[in-house]
């Protein structure tokens, strides 16, 4: 099928309101939501859309839908692909314009009447998308034509199409009668209510927190940029002095890395550690504790003996079991390479004469020193050398060298945020592929983390369309004394999400739900992470890494400093991470949460992988986003998983020779511009002429 509740509340997470929205009295046509867009390239008019346009549009985008579905069910005509798999995909295309509009732009620039309405709507989406997934005359056309798949002329794309519809519905729950799909449809419902809540609960303790200081010697060593950004912040906040700093991470972590002053340190690491999770209006864990609840019951009413059986069946690994011995393969060396790490940061505080056990909100800041005095390295220093544009404009001049497409930046487009930028993609000749958005810094009407949205897909069902994607970020803001300068792991960033975005720019199918990032969870993080080895290597590096000031290209000297000194602290980077996934399977393996108390349920996962005391998951359940207010329930393994598929690419490009190799570089975006019109898997042996071996990945950690 085209579309499933879930996209909707993949990014649904913003402000805490009661403001209540109003239906939008004015004529329809008034509405630009519900008229052509008459705007260069076909992007949204986000320069005409108000707030009150939404929930007319959503009602009238779910009238319209229903009434295109119930003409398919109702039809005298015998079932077809035409009449039936490719009506399905032109359905909803006002719903589908206001879905992508309203949840990109309530991510990332949110306020009180955008959260009223997400509240509002979500559990209307989750009701109308029931009435689609669990509609009988509906499936009974899609499997008449999916039992006459053998005898039939479909090609390989329309093949893939009617399997996987037909496996959507009966994990929809298609087969249920009476009281089992009336309970089914009341978890749905309620399941949307309370993602959407945990999600705004986050947002609302990460803005609400704040650690205010008069005394420069608390920030420490923190560069003139990020001095002037907590300054900002300060005043923003109401102080006439000082420096403010906040939960978001191009604030927190810079402090935690350089302020000297320890209490503080805690208090910021606290404050992150336990938002969510503080027994406020804002707490999570009674939201966790019933959505937990809720998805056992609704996998035991499909069939299945644990949500995160439901979930991985349209995975590539497709078992728990598949997942858990990967990551067990991988989380031993793991967790002894940040034992090591552990060891020699506490050695370095004592020799502070700090004879106290290391802490947490310990670890950043005696990393750095650590890599001060064994590498001569600081990674403020290469801060300089990577200024947000020239980050940005270094994954261009990748894209070029590796394809040949030409990015250039088109100006008065409409815009949702005065900071965003607009590209349009072309191939070397020309011709149009797609058009880009890029919003880059931290705000507190953004969520946080990093982030691409589809805001039209690539298709030619109906002649060529063209995709428009956008990039989201949380990166320091420019202030009046400098502009905005990126660490390593920012810039690591960006390319991530760039390839995410060559994901949607690059996709060449014919219909809308394979196109792009529309593939396995476990598959489509690989495009995204594969980018991030390129950024790195030297001769990338040349390429955009200058200083903002001199224009000086990044000595080899600090490169190779960087590169040794980002070795070390492998071991937190992977079992922060891995923790998170462990914590994940830990809540959707469950086959009974009966009696389950949050915080003591994630203590206990985390006490069975032997995780360190000194160290926390990446995510705590209470603001776990990705699983609890997002798509990646039983998924966020998937960034491991995709990091196996992306060292084993990238070792085919190694192996030429050349980092650029034309012919492999062709044959990846072959894989690319595939989408999800064949399996992950499939796409991947074909672009490697093997399946991935685990000793690049194990290598590229400096675990073997």
């Amino acid at each position: 099928m085209r579309k499933t509740i879930a996209m909707f509340t993949a990014s649904v997470m913003a402000f805490a309101s009661c403001q209540t929205p109003q239906t939008n009295e004015q004529p329809m046509n008034d509405n630009p939501l519900l008229s052509e867009w008459n705007t260069p390239f076909g992007v949204p008019p986000f320069d005409q859309i108000e707030n009150e346009h939404y929930l007319p549009a959503f009602e009238q985008g779910m009238s319209e839908h229903k009434a295109e579905i119930d003409a398919i069910v109702n039809s005298s005509e015998a079932p077809t692909f035409a009449n039936t798999m490719e009506a399905l995909e032109r359905s909803g295309a006002i719903l589908d314009n206001t879905t992508r509009v309203f949840y990109a732009v309530a991510g990332a620039h949110t306020n009180d009447v955008l959260d009223s309405v997400r509240t509002v709507v979500s559990p209307m989406l989750s009701k109308h998308y029931d009435y689609i997934n669990l509609n009988k005359g509906l499936f009974e056309r899609v499997e008449a034509i999916y039992n006459e798949l053998e005898n039939s002329d479909l090609n390989a794309q329309q093949r893939r199409l009617v399997t996987e519809s037909y496996k959507g519905f009966v994990r929809s729950g298609v087969g249920l009668e009476g009281e089992q799909k009336e309970r089914l449809q009341e978890i749905n419902s309620r399941l949307s209510e309370l993602t959407t809540k945990f999600g705004q609960n986050v947002l609302a303790e990460t803005n609400n927190f704040e650690a205010h200081t008069t005394n420069p010697e608390d920030y420490g060593t923190l560069t003139n940029s990020l001095v002037s950004l907590a300054a900002e912040e300060a005043k923003k906040r109401g102080h006439e002095e000082g420096w403010s700093f906040t939960l978001q991470r191009p604030s927190i972590n810079p402090f935690l890395q350089y302020s000297p002053n320890r209490e503080m340190r805690e208090q910021l690491f606290q404050g992150y550690a336990m938002r969510a999770d503080n027994d406020n209006e804002n707490d999570n864990k009674k939201i966790i504790e019933e959505i937990v609840k809720l998805r056992i019951e609704r996998a035991n009413l499909l069939g299945y003996e644990t949500h995160a059986d439901v979930q991985l069946s349209s995975s590539v690994a497709q078992t728990p079991k598949a997942v858990m011995d990967f990551m067990d393969k991988v989380w031993p060396a793991a967790l002894n390479m940040a034992k090591s790490e552990r060891d020699a940061l506490a050695s370095e505080m004592k020799n502070d004469g700090i004879e106290e056990e290391l802490r947490g909100s310990d670890w950043r800041y005696y990393v750095e020193k650590v890599r001060k005095a064994k590498y001569d390295f600081d990674e403020d220093a290469m801060r300089p050398y990577f200024e947000v544009n020239a980050v940005r404009d270094g994954a261009f001049a990748l894209a070029t060298k590796l394809f040949g497409i030409q990015i250039n930046e088109l100006k008065d487009m409409p815009k949702w945020h005065e900071d965003q930028q607009v590209f349009e993609v072309l191939e070397a000749d020309g011709t149009h592929i797609g058009i880009l958005y890029m919003d880059f810094f931290a705000r507190d009407s953004k969520r946080g983390g990093a982030w691409m949205n589809a805001l039209r897909s690539q298709s030619k069902m109906d002649g060529t369309v063209t995709p428009i994607v956008t990039n989201n970020f949380n990166f320091p803001a420019p202030t009046e004394n400098g502009p905005s300068l990126l660490s390593f792991s920012e810039s690591e960033t960006m390319f991530h999400e760039f390839g995410h975005a060559l994901h949607g720019l690059l996709s060449d199918v014919t219909y809308p739900s394979q196109s792009g990032t529309n593939v396995p969870r476990d598959f489509v993080e690989f495009p995204s992470q594969v980018m991030e080895n390129w950024m790195s290597e030297p001769e990338v590096l040349k390429l955009y890494a200058k200083h903002y000031e001199t224009g000086e290209v990044i000595p080899d000297e600090l490169v190779k400093k960087m590169n040794d000194a980002n070795a070390f602290n492998e071991g937190f980077r992977s079992v922060e991470y891995m923790a998170a996934a462990y914590l994940d399977m830990s809540w959707h393996t469950l086959t009974s949460a009966d009696g389950i108390e949050a915080r003591t349920f994630e203590k206990e996962a985390m006490d069975r992988i032997g995780l360190i005391d000194q160290i926390i998951p990446r995510y705590r359940s209470g603001y776990f986003n990705h699983i609890f207010a997002g798509g990646y329930s039983a998924g966020y393994y998937s960034y491991l998983w995709s990091e196996l598929l992306d060292a084993d690419c990238f070792q085919a490009f190694k192996e030429t020779g050349d980092l650029f190799d034309q012919e492999t570089a062709q044959k990846y975006r072959t894989m690319l511009s595939k989408g999800g019109s064949e399996p992950g898997m499939d796409l991947y042996v074909e672009f490697r002429g093997k399946t991935p071996e685990i000793d690049p990945l194990l290598e590229k950690k400096g675990f073997k």
